[in-house]
């Protein structure tokens, strides 16, 4: 099993992204990146501990490869804007990958390389993630009759499915 962590804006979008796919036998919600000791939601969302809310995937290299997971991750969000997906505005949802191993920061740096132009995800090694709280577990699986799901999550869902058929689990 190896480990990537990506920040895509808000973690209930990602989580349920990464967990269509085949491969992936783990998913967790947290934070990483931050200057502060520990994280919570209470205190990440308030912008003032530079963590970012990201998606901590454990998967099985051979049955999904890195490169598709990162194919899947800037398919599923907009990587062209600074600490903003939609109307989740803040660092704390900007775009960023924690690299876990040197093949994963120059397979990302390549990666990031030929998006071109414009494409502001950031590139970190990782250092520490911090499970985000219960409640944020699962959640599109928990709320899918709510609003937020049903207008931001799943649309991002659907595009995944349309385009990436090949890698979802049956």
């Amino acid at each position: 099993m190896e480990k990537a962590i990506f920040g895509g804006g808000c973690f209930w979008c990602t989580e349920a992204v990464f967990k269509m796919l085949k491969g992936v036998k783990n998913v967790l919600p947290g934070y990483s990146g931050g200057t502060q000791v520990d994280a919570t939601y209470e205190k990440v969302s308030g912008g003032n501990t530079d963590h970012a809310e990201v998606t901590y995937v454990e998967y099985d290299p051979a049955l999904i490869k890195y490169h598709d997971l990162l194919t899947v991750f800037f398919a599923s969000h907009d990587p062209t804007t600074v600490n903003r997906q939609g109307n989740d505005v803040g660092s704390q949802y900007r775009s960023v990958i924690f690299f876990t191993t040197p093949e994963q920061q120059a397979e990302a740096g390549k990666f990031i390389k030929e998006l071109g132009e414009g494409v502001v995800t950031e590139l970190e090694p990782f250092k520490e993630f911090f499970e985000a709280e219960d409640y944020h577990k699962d959640y599109y699986e928990s709320h899918k009759a709510e609003p937020y799901c049903q207008i931001i999550i799943n649309p991002k869902l659907e595009k995944v499915q349309q385009q990436f058929g090949e890698l979802l689990l049956k």
